[in-house]
């Protein structure tokens, strides 16, 4: 392979590996900042795990669904010249979620703290004192964790350094479900309190009480839907690429990224084409980054070996589907239900712990047709219900080829408590697993959310948002800093903003295969 040696002082090309929302984001600062951007994506949309699939007149968001702190996007359009509300149809909900559970019991959450504690008192009357208290570290953690970390570089040990006693003063070694335990009491609220970690990856036995800051993010910003799914966001950030002037390739998967001279040279694709420029972002899986895409590279942290080591968020069980004449159906259910299962912490076990595919399960379903008629054809549903299981880097992984049916039909039972009936309606549906998560999106073991984000895999013990490896080379999305889930990921795209100047005063360079 032949690469120009582009010189980073007069050549303002830039490649993005990867159009998720992470690439997106990074795109979008960096057209903003003079440089001449190309994305490159497997897929044949953009998104990456906020894409979606039509199937059978459905819309399926296939990953996120939900916005939850809208002024990343607010700031991120803002850097760029535009308004984000101008390009999106941000629509707030209420409830945000409700929460049922086998005994019937059920918790509907807002943002009215007064209505929350009416909430927690019909559970547990004795734990309203506790609630409130938990409201107030969640807000503490929240001023360390969001306002402190996430929008700022923290590829420098004396930043996390400088955090340790703040750290240590709010017990960040504790579980949030360590803090749940030392706040209330009921089993149900527990879990109510704790369980957000998983939808960025974590195992709420083990990832650090910080993240109970999402309590925060929630009832102060509050839980939005953006009409059209997330994916209308995703190509609401390309149409903003394309203004700029940037390129969006679908279908060009990139084979690796070339170094020398310790430098990033550009990519190579799937087929030998190559692409040159002194500045290479991937929005691929930090595993993927390293362990594939600079396989020919010598490595200094991220070896193979080192990578072996990490821990990784679990996988995901997602069934697809939609119904036909159920708009009327079922009232009492919302845009988000979760169907806790008759265990927490034995079911948290199973799937982070003993990488076994257990019987019973907790469901996150997702019901957006009661917000935005458009998923459906008319009188119809569009539903997905997920499930955390075992990603496949364990001792004896799932056999999903085996497995996925007979899943299917055990997820399909629970649903049932929730929508009776439903599946003498269904019309279409697709089924994903770890294993399409690995195939698809190319994560490591099938993991949902990159690597989980327990306290020595977060900060400065993620992966850097600057490469070790090499110059020229950053990383967004989840598996560097801040981490998984839509806010951190678009932030990911702040922190490059902070370390890359604007691009040299140079004519725009055409990126041409060489």
């Amino acid at each position: 392979m032949n690469h120009s040696h582009p010189d980073p002082a007069s050549d303002n090309r830039a490649i993005v590996i990867g159009a998720g929302l992470g690439g997106l984001s990074a795109a979008m600062r960096l057209g903003a900042k003079g440089y001449a951007v190309t994305v490159l994506d497997k897929l044949d949309r953009v998104g990456g795990r906020g894409s979606s699939v039509t199937q059978g007149g459905h819309r399926f968001d296939l990953g996120p669904t939900i916005v939850t702190v809208p002024q990343v996007y607010e700031n991120l359009w803002a850097a760029c010249g535009r308004d984000f509300h101008a390009d999106v149809d941000l629509r707030p909900l209420a409830p945000y979620y409700e929460i049922r559970w086998p005994d019937g019991s059920t918790f509907r959450v807002n943002g009215d703290t007064e209505e929350m504690a009416a909430e927690v008192a019909r559970l547990s009357p004795g734990d309203v004192k506790g609630y409130r208290r938990f409201l107030r570290d969640s807000h503490a953690r929240y001023k360390l964790g969001f306002e402190g970390m996430v929008a700022r570089p923290m590829h420098s040990i004396w930043e996390t350094v400088k955090v340790l006693p703040q750290f240590a003063k709010l017990r960040a070694d504790r579980s949030i479900l360590g803090l749940a335990k030392a706040r209330v009491k009921d089993e149900r609220l527990r879990m109510a309190l704790s369980f957000h970690p998983l939808f960025i990856g974590g195992d709420p036995r083990k990832v650090t009480s910080i993240y109970a800051l999402v309590s925060y993010l929630e009832k102060e910003f509050g839980v939005h839907y953006a009409m059209g799914g997330v994916q209308a966001i995703a190509d609401a950030m390309a149409d903003v690429v394309r203004s700029q002037g940037g390129t969006i390739k679908l279908n060009q998967q990139v084979d690796r990224i070339a170094i020398a001279d310790g430098a990033a040279q550009g990519v190579t694709l799937h087929g030998g084409q190559t692409l040159s420029a002194p500045l290479v972002i991937s929005n691929a899986d930090a595993g993927h980054t390293y362990g594939t895409l600079l396989k020919d590279a010598p490595r200094k942290r991220w070896t193979d070996a080192k990578l072996k080591k990490r821990r990784w968020s679990m996988g995901l069980f997602v069934w697809y589907f939609g119904t036909a004449g159920t708009r009327d159906k079922w009232a009492d259910v919302g845009h988000h239900t979760i169907l806790s299962g008759p265990r927490y912490d034995g079911l948290l076990r199973d799937i982070f712990q003993n990488g076994k595919l257990a019987d019973d399960m907790s469901l996150y379903v997702h019901r957006p047709s009661v917000t935005d008629p458009s998923v459906a054809p008319a009188g119809g549903d569009t539903f997905y219900a997920l499930s955390p299981v075992p990603h496949l880097g364990h001792a004896n992984p799932v056999d999903w080829q085996a497995e996925k049916l007979r899943y299917r039909d055990k997820v399909a039972a629970v649903l049932d408590t929730l929508i009776p009936g439903f599946r003498d309606h269904v019309t279409t549906d697709l089924i994903y697993t770890p294993e399409d998560f690995r195939d698809r999106y190319l994560s490591p073991h099938g993991s949902g959310f990159s690597l989980e984000p327990r306290i020595l895999q977060s900060a400065y013990f993620r992966p850097h948002n600057i490469s070790e490896e090499a110059k020229g080379l950053f990383l967004v999305g989840a598996g560097t800093h801040p981490g998984a889930g839509v806010p951190g990921v678009v932030s990911s795209a702040e922190v490059l903003g902070k370390l890359i100047p604007d691009a040299p005063p140079v004519p725009a360079l055409k990126m041409a295969a060489e």
